[in-house]
Formats: C-alpha cells, sequence, structure tokens
C-alpha cells in the first residue's frame, strides 16, 4: 500500500516508524511504501522525506490525498485540519489513517463514519493504547468472566505537560483547534479503553476545570485566556449498569504517561499503568488463605502480537511497538477486507461521550451520548443530508 503523510511532528515521526517496521515485526505484511510526506513547511516536508524513506515530499496536503499513486492517507495534524483532510482522502477513495481526536466534536467525526462508509473506504483511528498485549490481555480475562461479574471501572490519565503556569500558550489551548482540551487530548485514549474493556456509555455526568486561565504567548509578549479545561472529573454509568469514574488532567505535576485503569469484580480486581505498560495486575480472590494478593504478570511471547518483538518475557514494548500494531491492523483490514476494531466508527463513539460530558458540565446534570442510530443510516442516499443530519444530534 502506498502511503501519504500528512505532518511532520512527534506522530507523523511514530507513524513513519511504524510504516518502516511494520513488515520486518509482521513478515505476513506486505511492506507498505511511503510515497508523499506533506508539511506545511516544504524544506521541513524534503529534509523528513529523506530522513524517513519517503519519495515524494510536498508542502500541499490537498494534492497529496488527490494523487492517484496513494492509496492510504494518514493523517497526523492538529485536531481542527482532521475532517477535510478526511474528507478530501475519502471523497478521492483512499483509506484513512487519522490520529485521535477524530473530530474537534461528534458532528465532525458523524460526518466522516458517514462518508468513509458510502464510498466503502477503510479507515482506522490512532487509538495505540488499546494495542498493548496487557490490555488485551485484561479484555480477555474479563470477556472470559474468570474474575466473575464486574463491579466498578476507574480509569485516569494524568499527565503534567501544561503543569507550569508559564508553560506557553499553543494551539491545544485553543477551541477552533483543539475542541475540548485535556478531553480531547488525552480523554479520548481513556473512553475508548472504556469502551473497549467494558462496552458503550449508558450516561455521564461531567465537572471540567481550568486552572491556569492564561498562558503566555510563545515570545512572551502577552497572555491569552485558554479556551478549554485542564482537568475533567466523570461520574459514567456503562450500558451494562456498571459504575464508574474517569479523571483527566493535563496538569498533572510529575506524571508523564499516567493512563491507567482499575476495575473491580465479584471475584477479583485488574489493574494496569501505561506507565509501567509490560505489565498487568491481578488479583483473584479464589487464592487460598495468606496467599491473597494482586500477582504481577509480564508480558512474554505468549500474549497476543509480543512474540513478534520478542521471544523473551519480561523485555518490554515501548509505544511506537504500539503504532506498528495499529498499523498492521489497517493493513490487515484493508488487505483481507475485514473490520477495523478502531476505525472511525470507535472515534465517533468516543466524540459522543466528550460531548456529552461537556454538555453535563454545562447544564450540572445527568447527560446520554448521542445515540447509536445515528451510525446505522444506510450508505445509499443523499449523503451530505445524512451527515447534516447527523450533525443536528
Amino acid at each position: 500500500m502506498n502511503f501519504a503523510l500528512i505532518g511532520t511532528g512527534s506522530m507523523g515521526k511514530a507513524h513513519a516508524i511504524a510504516l518502516r517496521s511494520v513488515a520486518t515485526v509482521f513478515p505476513d505484511v506486505p511492506a507498505p511504501v511511503g510515497e508523499i510526506l506533506a508539511d506545511v513547511d516544504r524544506s521541513r516536508a524534503e529534509q523528513c522525506a529523506a530522513a524517513w524513506g519517503f519519495r515524494h515530499a510536498t508542502d500541499d496536503w490537498h494534492s497529496a490525498c488527490l494523487a492517484p499513486e496513494v492509496e492510504v492517507v494518514d493523517i497526523c495534524t492538529p485536531n481542527h485540519l482532521h475532517r477535510n483532510m478526511a474528507l478530501a482522502a475519502i471523497a478521492a477513495g483512499k483509506h484513512v489513517y487519522c490520529e485521535k481526536p477524530l473530530g474537534l466534536d461528534g458532528a465532525e467525526a458523524a460526518s466522516l463514519v458517514l462518508a468513509a462508509r458510502e464510498a466503502g473506504v477503510k479507515t482506522a483511528v490512532g487509538f495505540n493504547y488499546a494495542c498493548n498485549p496487557m490490555v488485551r490481555l485484561a479484555r480477555s480475562i474479563l470477556q472470559a468472566g474468570e474474575l466473575g461479574e464486574p463491579v466498578n471501572f476507574r480509569g485516569s490519565y494524568q499527565e503534567d505537560y501544561l503543569s507550569d503556569p508559564q508553560a506557553p500558550f499553543g494551539w491545544r489551548c485553543v477551541r477552533s483547534t483543539a475542541g475540548s482540551g485535556a478531553l480531547n487530548d488525552l480523554g479520548s485514549h481513556l473512553i475508548h479503553l472504556a469502551h473497549f474493556l467494558v462496552g458503550g456509555l449508558e450516561r455521564v455526568y461531567g465537572s471540567l476545570t481550568t486552572v491556569y486561565r492564561q498562558r503566555p504567548n510563545p515570545n512572551g509578549s502577552e497572555w491569552r485566556a485558554v479556551e478549554n479545561e485542564d482537568i475533567a472529573q466523570v461520574l459514567l454509568r456503562f450500558e451494562s449498569g456498571l459504575p464508574g469514574t474517569l479523571e483527566i488532567s493535563r496538569v498533572a505535576t510529575g506524571r508523564k504517561c499516567g493512563l491507567s485503569f482499575s476495575l473491580t469484580a465479584s471475584r477479583g480486581a485488574l489493574e494496569f499503568d501505561q506507565e509501567r505498560m509490560n505489565e498487568l495486575r491481578v488479583y483473584r480472590g479464589a487464592d487460598g488463605s495468606g496467599q491473597a494478593g494482586y500477582r504481577t504478570i509480564l508480558a512474554g511471547p505468549e500474549h497476543a502480537d509480543y512474540g513478534n518483538f520478542c521471544l523473551a518475557p519480561g523485555h518490554g514494548l515501548g509505544i511506537n511497538d504500539l503504532k506498528v500494531i495499529e498499523l498492521r491492523n489497517l493493513l490487515a483490514g484493508i488487505a483481507h477486507d475485514r473490520a477495523i476494531e478502531a476505525d472511525f466508527e470507535a472515534g465517533w463513539r468516543v466524540q459522543a461521550v466528550i460531548d456529552a460530558i461537556e454538555e453535563s458540565d454545562r447544564n450540572r446534570c445527568w447527560t446520554s451520548p448521542a445515540p447509536t442510530p445515528l451510525l446505522q443510516v444506510p450508505a445509499t442516499g443523499d449523503g451530505q443530508k445524512t451527515a447534516n443530519q447527523a450533525g443536528g444530534q
């Protein structure tokens, strides 16, 4: 598959690493080709294309989407650009791989789901944490009923990249370029994990807080108002009736990638922390007297996909390895015409929850995400009308 990659920031580089690595890690996957690398800065695009193994460079993302030799468009740009880039790629008949969040809000995400469905192209969203073999092991333990019935879910995603009050103002602080703040940037991953492990959410009750209401411009000349939240705290009720909580922060001093969950069940419990991403802690209530307690399972070749990277247990995977697995999932979905777990519909479901959390905070009440039937509209008919109707919900 020939790829056009848009964006040369940290996520663009992570995707480029995956493109170069995936066929080495998974020999049954034909090596993808880096065809075009696009960036608003032409010189940077050329520099990165040479370093990352792309055939061509451009500062025109639209031409990259239209190029006849390109089969997959890979979007690694700020949030507000996702929708127009994805729509252009879909209209050109390309498969689309887009970083999270899928859009600024649920309406944008829904329009992309409907457009992709009507065009018949495959899609994927960058929810790489669900590719972790330890997270997948946690889900398999739950689905097998090994710990009994789930009782409570508690999720947290804490980072400190804006914990310094003097940290400069950037696009993530602006509604028109980021949408929500900590919710879109970090919470999207956590909500997807909640869906992945437990299932859909029936309703939420959210409280949003902006800790630092102003930040200095990068040149220090003036201070600008921060337009979205630093912290989100959410009560949950899953469709299964399971209660839960989420806590999300981009100002959590000392935390670097504090994505974690704890799930208690009638006969045991699970704990996971992405900062210790190669470990899963499991408590089994049936352990004998005097031996009860959490046991730490280390990632090893017995766990899905780990063995493709390393044959020895306990040596550990890294964050870029999760991107390689994510890319393999997309390529396999395209090659075998099968469903991709973290597709645009999964991205829309996350955005619908984020919308509900923001609405709940505004109205101080429990709020339900937009209903699933929104995405069960037949692909035939007036696609633009359907997308507008979707946005209205």
